[in-house]
Protein backbone atom coordinates (compact mmCIF):
# COMPACT_ATOMS: atom_id res chain seq x y z
CA UNK A 1 0.00 0.00 0.00
CA UNK A 2 1.74 3.08 -0.92
CA UNK A 3 1.42 6.35 1.17
CA UNK A 4 -0.14 9.13 -0.44
CA UNK A 5 -0.48 13.26 -0.02
CA UNK A 6 -1.14 14.02 3.59
CA UNK A 7 -0.58 10.56 4.85
CA UNK A 8 2.75 10.15 3.67
CA UNK A 9 3.32 14.20 4.95
CA UNK A 10 2.17 12.54 8.77
CA UNK A 11 4.64 9.93 8.23
CA UNK A 12 7.97 11.58 7.20
CA UNK A 13 7.00 14.19 10.05
CA UNK A 14 6.80 11.26 12.59
CA UNK A 15 9.91 9.66 11.70
CA UNK A 16 11.75 12.69 11.51
CA UNK A 17 10.12 13.59 15.41
CA UNK A 18 11.18 9.59 16.73
CA UNK A 19 14.88 9.84 15.15
CA UNK A 20 15.60 13.21 17.01
CA UNK A 21 14.01 11.72 20.09
CA UNK A 22 16.27 8.70 20.44
CA UNK A 23 19.36 10.73 19.48
CA UNK A 24 19.08 13.29 22.14
CA UNK A 25 18.26 9.92 24.74
CA UNK A 26 21.12 8.04 23.42
CA UNK A 27 23.68 11.44 23.88
CA UNK A 28 22.08 12.51 26.90
CA UNK A 29 22.19 16.13 26.12
CA UNK A 30 20.45 19.07 27.53
CA UNK A 31 16.86 18.67 25.05
CA UNK A 32 16.76 15.06 25.61
CA UNK A 33 16.72 15.45 29.56
CA UNK A 34 14.21 17.82 28.91
CA UNK A 35 12.27 15.89 26.37
CA UNK A 36 12.09 12.40 28.42
CA UNK A 37 11.19 15.12 31.76
CA UNK A 38 8.41 16.43 29.32
CA UNK A 39 7.31 12.61 28.31
CA UNK A 40 7.71 11.17 31.81
CA UNK A 41 5.90 13.95 33.89
CA UNK A 42 9.59 13.98 36.26
CA UNK A 43 10.98 17.20 37.30
CA UNK A 44 14.85 17.79 37.53
CA UNK A 45 15.96 19.44 41.09
CA UNK A 46 18.00 22.29 40.59
CA UNK A 47 21.58 21.82 42.01
CA UNK A 48 22.20 24.10 44.72
CA UNK A 49 24.51 26.91 44.87
CA UNK A 50 27.70 26.55 46.99
CA UNK A 51 27.06 28.79 49.81
CA UNK A 52 29.16 31.79 50.02
CA UNK A 53 31.52 31.96 52.73
CA UNK A 54 30.24 35.05 55.33
CA UNK A 55 32.11 38.23 55.63
CA UNK A 56 32.54 39.60 58.97
CA UNK A 57 33.97 42.92 59.71
CA UNK A 58 37.34 43.64 58.12
CA UNK A 59 37.42 40.18 56.63
CA UNK A 60 37.58 38.65 59.93
CA UNK A 61 36.59 34.33 59.49
CA UNK A 62 34.17 34.99 62.62
CA UNK A 63 32.07 37.93 64.50
CA UNK A 64 33.44 39.58 67.46
CA UNK A 65 31.97 39.54 70.71
CA UNK A 66 29.80 42.58 71.84
CA UNK A 67 31.29 45.48 73.14
CA UNK A 68 34.97 43.88 71.26
CA UNK A 69 36.84 45.72 68.60
CA UNK A 70 37.05 43.95 65.04
CA UNK A 71 40.48 44.51 63.47
CA UNK A 72 43.24 43.95 60.83
CA UNK A 73 46.71 44.91 60.32
CA UNK A 74 48.98 44.58 57.78
CA UNK A 75 52.43 45.54 57.40
CA UNK A 76 54.28 46.76 54.40
CA UNK A 77 55.35 44.47 51.33
CA UNK A 78 59.32 45.47 50.54
CA UNK A 79 59.00 49.26 50.25
CA UNK A 80 56.44 48.76 47.68
CA UNK A 81 53.12 47.93 48.82
CA UNK A 82 52.12 50.09 51.89
CA UNK A 83 50.45 49.05 55.26
CA UNK A 84 47.10 48.74 56.04
CA UNK A 85 44.94 49.00 58.95
CA UNK A 86 41.45 47.95 59.35
CA UNK A 87 38.71 48.55 62.73
CA UNK A 88 35.25 47.51 62.73
CA UNK A 89 34.78 47.40 58.91
CA UNK A 90 36.71 50.93 58.49
CA UNK A 91 39.72 51.43 56.77
CA UNK A 92 41.91 53.75 58.67
CA UNK A 93 45.45 53.41 56.96
CA UNK A 94 46.03 52.59 53.59
CA UNK A 95 47.72 53.38 50.28
CA UNK A 96 44.24 54.26 49.05
CA UNK A 97 43.64 56.16 51.71
CA UNK A 98 47.60 57.73 50.72
CA UNK A 99 47.95 58.34 54.73
CA UNK A 100 50.87 55.48 54.53
CA UNK A 101 54.65 56.38 54.97
CA UNK A 102 57.91 54.72 55.28
CA UNK A 103 58.42 53.71 58.95
CA UNK A 104 55.78 53.26 61.37
CA UNK A 105 52.08 53.46 60.58
CA UNK A 106 50.20 54.30 63.48
CA UNK A 107 46.53 54.92 64.14
CA UNK A 108 45.03 56.13 67.83
CA UNK A 109 41.93 55.09 68.98
CA UNK A 110 39.63 55.79 72.31
CA UNK A 111 39.94 52.29 74.08
CA UNK A 112 36.33 53.06 75.58
CA UNK A 113 34.36 54.38 72.32
CA UNK A 114 36.22 53.00 69.67
CA UNK A 115 36.24 56.23 67.88
CA UNK A 116 39.47 57.06 65.89
CA UNK A 117 42.07 59.96 67.11
CA UNK A 118 44.45 60.30 64.68
CA UNK A 119 46.70 58.32 62.15
CA UNK A 120 50.41 59.54 61.53
CA UNK A 121 53.36 58.02 60.01
CA UNK A 122 56.96 58.28 61.13
CA UNK A 123 60.00 58.06 59.06
CA UNK A 124 62.49 55.60 60.83
CA UNK A 125 65.13 55.60 58.35
CA UNK A 126 65.75 59.46 57.54
CA UNK A 127 63.37 60.96 59.62
CA UNK A 128 63.72 62.56 63.62
CA UNK A 129 62.88 60.08 66.03
CA UNK A 130 61.56 63.38 68.81
CA UNK A 131 58.29 63.43 66.38
CA UNK A 132 57.35 60.13 67.56
CA UNK A 133 57.89 60.94 71.03
CA UNK A 134 55.74 63.87 70.79
CA UNK A 135 53.36 61.77 69.78
CA UNK A 136 53.90 58.72 72.59
CA UNK A 137 54.68 61.15 75.61
CA UNK A 138 50.94 62.64 75.90
CA UNK A 139 48.88 59.24 75.07
CA UNK A 140 46.10 59.03 77.71
CA UNK A 141 44.96 56.57 79.90
CA UNK A 142 42.97 53.74 78.15
CA UNK A 143 43.99 54.93 74.16
CA UNK A 144 44.52 52.28 71.90
CA UNK A 145 47.71 52.22 69.73
CA UNK A 146 47.71 50.30 66.63
CA UNK A 147 51.25 50.00 64.31
CA UNK A 148 51.92 48.86 60.68
CA UNK A 149 55.47 48.46 59.42
CA UNK A 150 56.66 49.38 56.04
CA UNK A 151 60.18 49.37 54.55
CA UNK A 152 62.30 50.36 57.95
CA UNK A 153 60.65 50.85 61.51
CA UNK A 154 63.55 50.81 63.09
CA UNK A 155 66.86 52.20 62.52
CA UNK A 156 65.76 55.91 63.99
CA UNK A 157 64.32 53.85 67.47
CA UNK A 158 66.40 55.37 70.49
CA UNK A 159 66.30 53.72 74.06
CA UNK A 160 63.35 56.20 74.89
CA UNK A 161 60.93 55.35 72.01
CA UNK A 162 61.80 51.20 72.48
CA UNK A 163 60.13 52.09 75.95
CA UNK A 164 57.66 53.97 75.08
CA UNK A 165 56.15 51.33 72.87
CA UNK A 166 57.11 48.66 75.68
CA UNK A 167 54.86 50.55 78.26
CA UNK A 168 51.84 50.17 75.08
CA UNK A 169 52.79 46.12 75.85
CA UNK A 170 55.35 45.41 73.45
CA UNK A 171 57.91 42.31 73.48
CA UNK A 172 59.30 42.59 70.26
CA UNK A 173 60.49 46.38 70.14
CA UNK A 174 63.50 45.97 72.06
CA UNK A 175 64.76 43.29 69.38
CA UNK A 176 63.18 45.14 66.16
CA UNK A 177 65.92 45.95 63.91
CA UNK A 178 66.46 47.50 60.13
CA UNK A 179 63.72 45.94 58.00
CA UNK A 180 61.89 43.90 60.44
CA UNK A 181 57.98 44.09 59.96
CA UNK A 182 56.21 44.04 62.35
CA UNK A 183 52.27 44.97 63.38
CA UNK A 184 51.70 45.69 67.36
CA UNK A 185 48.21 46.65 68.71
CA UNK A 186 48.97 48.25 72.47
CA UNK A 187 47.12 50.49 74.67
CA UNK A 188 48.06 53.28 77.25
CA UNK A 189 47.95 51.87 80.71
CA UNK A 190 47.83 47.70 79.65
CA UNK A 191 48.72 46.06 82.71
CA UNK A 192 50.29 42.83 80.91
CA UNK A 193 51.82 42.50 77.40
CA UNK A 194 49.68 43.13 74.41
CA UNK A 195 48.45 39.43 72.76
CA UNK A 196 48.51 41.49 69.70
CA UNK A 197 52.15 41.40 68.09
CA UNK A 198 54.21 39.71 65.38
CA UNK A 199 57.56 40.38 63.97
CA UNK A 200 59.24 38.67 61.07
CA UNK A 201 63.33 39.19 61.32
CA UNK A 202 64.88 40.75 58.35
CA UNK A 203 67.15 37.72 57.54
CA UNK A 204 69.18 37.07 54.24
CA UNK A 205 68.59 32.95 54.78
CA UNK A 206 64.55 33.74 54.92
CA UNK A 207 63.71 36.63 53.34
CA UNK A 208 60.68 36.53 50.86
CA UNK A 209 62.19 39.54 49.02
CA UNK A 210 65.16 41.03 47.92
CA UNK A 211 66.54 42.24 51.32
CA UNK A 212 63.21 42.55 53.34
CA UNK A 213 60.86 39.90 55.09
CA UNK A 214 57.38 39.00 54.30
CA UNK A 215 54.56 40.64 54.91
CA UNK A 216 53.04 40.10 57.83
CA UNK A 217 49.05 39.91 58.54
CA UNK A 218 47.24 39.94 61.85
CA UNK A 219 43.24 39.79 62.89
CA UNK A 220 41.46 39.72 66.25
CA UNK A 221 38.84 41.10 68.58
CA UNK A 222 39.98 44.09 71.19
CA UNK A 223 38.06 44.49 74.30
CA UNK A 224 36.22 47.83 74.56
CA UNK A 225 37.49 49.17 78.35
CA UNK A 226 34.85 50.91 80.65
CA UNK A 227 34.57 54.20 80.98
CA UNK A 228 36.86 55.68 83.62
CA UNK A 229 35.70 56.79 86.74
CA UNK A 230 35.75 60.48 87.78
Amino acid sequence: MRLTGPLRVVAVLLLVGLTWLLANTLFGGESGTSVRHFFSGASEEPTPAEPRPRRYKCGLSAPCPPKHLAFRLVSGAANVIGPKICLEDKMLVSSVKNNVGRGLNIALVNGVTGELLDTKTFDMWAGDVSDLLKFLRPLHEGTLVFVASFDDPATKLNDESRRLFEELGSTAVKELAFRDSWVFVGAKGIENKSPFEQRMKNSKSSNKYEGWPESLEMDGCIPLRPPLEG
